[in-house]
């Protein structure tokens, strides 16, 4: 091999997620098909909420931001897993691998802090309605966002600068479609024992206690929303709350089985990871916006508006 960086390997193998020919091709139009549909419904429901004034809420702020994360991390893995089907020798480079592992973890870890904004966002829109127009200001809705960002920047920068200490001298198998970390590390040709147990708490654990924090938070408000005055806008602002719930549970859960047994490999493993970094991130904003019905007939507005100009010019 030559010009070997200091690990002594230059590249990762891949084995994907099938070794059978008639099982890849059929995966490529699945997930072609489904990308060709919601990656362009995600970038739709941006383009909805910055060009409809009815939209200027913090709560649809927050969601743009939400579905903008999500195409971002549906950007670092699914392309090389859809060009690897056709590939016969599936590799990444060492700096490849590192690469997606910090994208992975800035992205993911940005998504966390920014749906526990989203959660504060709800608290204040509860708890204190009169407040809520002074408490959550284009500023603060700016410095939320600008945070989760930074923490997920500082999260995945940790993780990384521990990784790359590492010597890795073969073997360089990875029985996956991406370079995860928990698979990664195990290749180290140096005990990394300590370092598991670094990344089962601040990947695991830490995901699991801002999983009940959101939980616990969203149970106090619909209780609090329950013990109210029942109104259409009480509804409206439970049924918002659900579907918090409904994408906390489709963020996290996928998290907390990779990242809560980093020590041993499971068969549902690379199943569990093609939902975590395909199919959910790019379904949590289209759930949101069939919930409501505020973003659907502004999307109709949209669209017509732009039909009507297409038609207009031919």
């Amino acid at each position: 091999m030559e010009h070997e960086n200091s690990t002594g390997v230059m590249e990762f193998v891949l084995l994907g997620l099938s070794q059978t020919r008639e099982i890849q091709l059929f995966l490529f139009v699945l997930f072609l098909i489904f990308y060709s549909v919601i990656l362009p419904a995600n970038i739709l429901i941006i383009l909805t909420i910055r060009g409809d004034p009815h939209l200027g809420s913090p709560m649809y702020f927050f969601l743009a931001n939400l579905a903008f994360l999500d195409i971002c991390y549906c950007s670092v893995t699914p392309p090389k897993m859809l060009a690897d089907f056709f590939s016969c020798h599936k590799t990444i480079s060492y700096g490849g691998c590192m690469a997606q592992i910090f994208f992975i973890h800035f992205l993911g870890a940005a998504e966390i802090f920014l749906l526990m904004g989203m959660a504060f966002d709800r608290y204040v829109a509860i708890c204190h309605p009169l407040r809520y127009a002074s408490m959550m200001s284009r500023e603060v809705c700016c410095a939320l966002v600008g945070a989760a960002w930074a923490g997920g920047f500082t999260h995945s920068i940790l993780q990384v600068a521990l990784i790359i200490r590492l010597p890795f001298c073969g073997p360089k198998e990875l029985d996956n479609f991406f370079c995860d970390i928990t698979q990664v590390i195990k290749l180290a040709c140096t005990d990394v024992y300590v370092l598991e147990f670094f990344m089962f708490f601040s990947s695991g654990l830490s995901t699991v206690m801002c999983f009940l924090i959101l939980l616990i938070s969203y149970a106090v408000l619909l209780v609090r929303l329950r013990a109210g005055d029942p109104s259409k806008g009480t509804s409206k602002v439970a049924s918002t709350c659900v579907t918090h719930v409904i994408i906390v549970f489709i963020m996290f859960s996928p998290a907390i089985y990779i990242y809560c047994h980093p020590f041993h490999s499971f068969f549902l493993d690379k199943v569990v990871a093609v939902f975590h970094t395909v199919v959910f991130p790019l379904m949590n904003p289209i759930i949101y916006t069939l919930r409501n019905k505020e973003i659907i007939s502004a999307m109709k507005r949209l669209l017509g508006r732009h039909g009507n100009f297409i038609i207009h010019i031919e």
